[in-house]
């Protein structure tokens, strides 16, 4: 597996030490692979160039999913 190093704030930096319980690793790595998603979609509509129906209810149900996620609920 390879490694990356990102900058962030001090305070932020301060916020995870609080927490290191958390496996700030695999969050991050989590975020980038939805947002990758997210992005994969994007370009797969750009390149229909029509958002059909289909495209709308997907996009529909994977923000819910993360909206339900970050909140902490069941998603439907």
């Amino acid at each position: 597996m390879a490694n990356i190093t990102l900058a962030i704030t001090e305070e932020l930096r301060e916020q995870l030490q609080r927490h290191k319980e958390v496996n700030w690793s695999a969050v991050i790595r989590n975020a980038l692979q939805e947002h990758l998603a997210r992005i994969k979609i994007a370009e797969a509509i750009a390149q229909k160039g029509k958002l059909t129906k289909k495209d709308a209810d997907e996009i529909s149900r994977i923000i819910n999913s993360n909206v339900a996620k970050k909140l902490g609920i069941k998603n439907k």
